[in-house]
């Protein structure tokens, strides 16, 4: 129920209704559903193929859910002798948070640094930082491979997540960057006013407000540093131990047979880790996107 003001001064009542379109409510009902189905179907199919015996993997026709159910399949990965799993999913978790926080300490000041300040060359240290992108490690694996040979870091997780944290540097800059860049700057000027160091203007006054930048930067790169495969192939190709899961994997690849059961029981195990992350800082997210939202 809503009041009008007529031009005499009078008041009159309306009531207004909303009515939905039967057949646009419909369509939007089953395009989500195909949408659903189309993104987790594959991943369903995975996670019942890892309870499935070898030979029901490639039965022929295939069946979705096991006919038996082979719960010690997740048992039994841990000790196979093709891979040291464990020794795999904990290089994984080293080489993606530490890659990821080394790139947060370097990205976040340059951000902070391109975004409020002029300098002479700051264009020219941006462009050089976007052209930083377009390179990816399996361009340059071979020169890494022999750098990272003279320094004796082959085979060593040093050099894994110096590799991930170069390579996501610039994507944490350009999204820390144009976050830090629409914080007003009387913010800035007012806590300067106070008596506000440029670290505690950082910190205390800029960090609260870009935290959905941080957020997305943290997600994404260590995302890219959990699934990083071209260069660790490579550089740690003499250290199965200190390899990640995303090349352990293969070992289970065999030329006349393939463990398919371990396979889709190893990259279950792969993907928890990223949902837990996402389930952590989801909430965080969504609060920093909607802080403000109402006044």
């Amino acid at each position: 129920m809503s009041s009008k003001r007529l031009p005499d001064g009078t008041l009159k009542s309306s009531r207004y209704t909303t009515v939905s379109d039967p057949g646009s409510v419909t369509a939007r009902v089953v395009m989500a559903v195909v949408l659903v189905v189309v993104f987790l179907v594959p991943y369903l199919v995975m996670v019942l193929s890892s309870f499935k015996s070898l030979d029901e993997v490639n039965r022929v026709p295939p069946t979705l859910l096991p006919q038996t159910w082979h719960l010690d399949n997740y048992v039994a990965m841990w000790g196979v002798s093709e891979t040291p799993l464990p020794h795999n999913l904990l290089s994984t978790i080293i080489i993606a948070g530490a890659a990821t926080l080394l790139t947060l300490a370097v990205a976040l000041p340059a951000a902070y640094y391109t975004a409020k300040f002029r300098f002479p060359g700051r264009l020219a240290f941006l462009f050089l930082v976007l052209m930083t992108q377009m390179l990816q490690p399996a361009v340059l694996v071979t020169g890494l491979f022999r750098e990272f040979l003279a320094l004796g870091g082959a085979g060593q997780l040093w050099s894994m997540i110096l590799i991930n944290a170069a390579f996501n540097m610039s994507f944490g800059t350009w999204i820390m960057h144009s976050f830090f860049a629409n914080v007003p700057k009387e913010v800035d000027e007012s806590a300067r006013l106070d008596g506000a160091s440029s670290w505690a203007i950082l910190w205390r006054i800029n960090m609260p407000l870009v935290w959905p930048g941080i957020v997305t930067a943290v997600i994404f790169t260590f995302v890219a540093a959990w699934n990083e495969f071209a260069a660790s192939v490579v550089i740690l190709s003499g250290a199965p131990q200190n390899q990640p899961l995303s090349v352990a994997l293969f070992s289970f690849v065999g030329q006349y047979q393939t463990k398919w059961q371990y396979v889709f029981g190893v990259s279950v195990v792969a993907i928890v880790p990223v949902l837990i992350l996402f389930a952590i800082i989801e909430k965080k997210l969504v609060a920093g996107l909607t802080a403000g939202a109402i006044k």
